[in-house]
């Protein structure tokens, strides 16, 4: 969206740009948008969230696509849902362009979202920078890129991760993956401690262990697929994972493997309505993961 109204305003920078709120949109209030100017400036009429749109700009947008404007830009975006769906068939069959975006959801998505943002900025960053940012931002891609934004304004060259701690290291305390980083590396006090200010800062238990789950994870394919030259994509993982789970797993035997995989299905279910105390569930599970850890068996 923000390269779009770039484009707009490199092509005639007196465009005027104005945002209209589908929730509370009253009849033809588009028309008058999209009227001729006194002055003849070029229009952009942006609609955000399309798929809040009332009865009425329904009507208007399915009587306008029918008859556009060549000289204004209508952008549309729809967030989601079947509201609308008349409308989007509509424009879906018309000569208009419509980019459908599929939702990014795996970190190794994210991390590529964030390795291909960098590109077109022409700047790079080391795997476990994008990886660091993934982990601390990747629950909102907006965020995430925002993240990308600060970062490549405010640094030069390659992007590292002491860099990407330097601007995020709050972040990073207050998620489940500090959490899970240093039970997968039998570090008792560190995981306790990331433990603890997680839940002081507001981080519920379900997702710290839905983090510890997604670390033992990926040791335990990393760990099935043995001396298999089996690349990232194989494995359903980001490479910058993979990298990091072979650089975890020299302090992990299987026995000990599937210990970590027991407590977190017990604790998984114990904070989903089978314990009273699931914070206790959790951290119970953060010392059993770390006992098989440092036990290597």
């Amino acid at each position: 969206m923000a390269r779009l109204l770039a484009q707009a305003r490199e092509k005639d920078p007196t465009t005027q740009v104005t945002t209209l709120e589908a929730a509370s949109y009253e009849p033809h209030q588009l028309t008058t948008l999209v009227s001729p100017s006194l002055f003849g400036e070029p229009r952009l009429v942006l609609v955000p969230a399309l798929e809040q749109m009332t009865d009425a700009l329904l009507a208007d947008l399915l009587a306008y696509t029918d008859a556009a404007d060549p000289e204004v830009a209508v952008v549309l975006r729809h967030n989601g849902g079947q509201r609308g769906k008349k409308l989007l068939d509509a424009l879906a069959a018309s000569p208009y362009p419509v980019v459908t975006i599929e939702a990014v959801k795996s970190p190794r998505d994210k991390a590529a979202l964030v390795t291909a943002d960098l590109h077109h900025r022409g700047r790079r960053a080391q795997a476990d920078a994008v990886g660091a940012l993934v982990d601390a931002l990747g629950s909102d891609l907006r965020e995430l890129l925002s993240a990308v934004d600060q970062l490549a304004a405010d640094t030069e060259g390659t992007i590292t991760v002491r860099e990407v701690n330097t601007y995020y290291a709050g972040r990073f305390e207050a998620t489940g993956f500090t959490v899970a980083d240093a039970a997968a590396a039998g570090d008792v006090a560190r995981a306790v401690t990331a433990l603890r200010h997680a839940i002081a800062t507001g981080t519920e238990p379900v997702p710290i262990v839905s983090a510890l789950a997604m670390k033992v994870r990926q040791l335990a394919r990393v760990a099935a697929a043995g001396g298999r030259n089996l690349s990232a994509r194989d494995l359903g993982m980001a490479p910058w994972q993979v990298d990091r789970a072979r650089r975890e797993l020299s302090g992990w035997s299987d026995d000990a493997l599937a210990t970590a995989i027991v407590a977190v299905a017990r604790a998984d279910a114990e904070v989903k309505g089978g314990s009273r105390d699931p914070v206790h569930a959790v951290e119970r599970a953060v010392l059993a993961i770390c006992r098989a850890r440092r036990s290597r068996r």
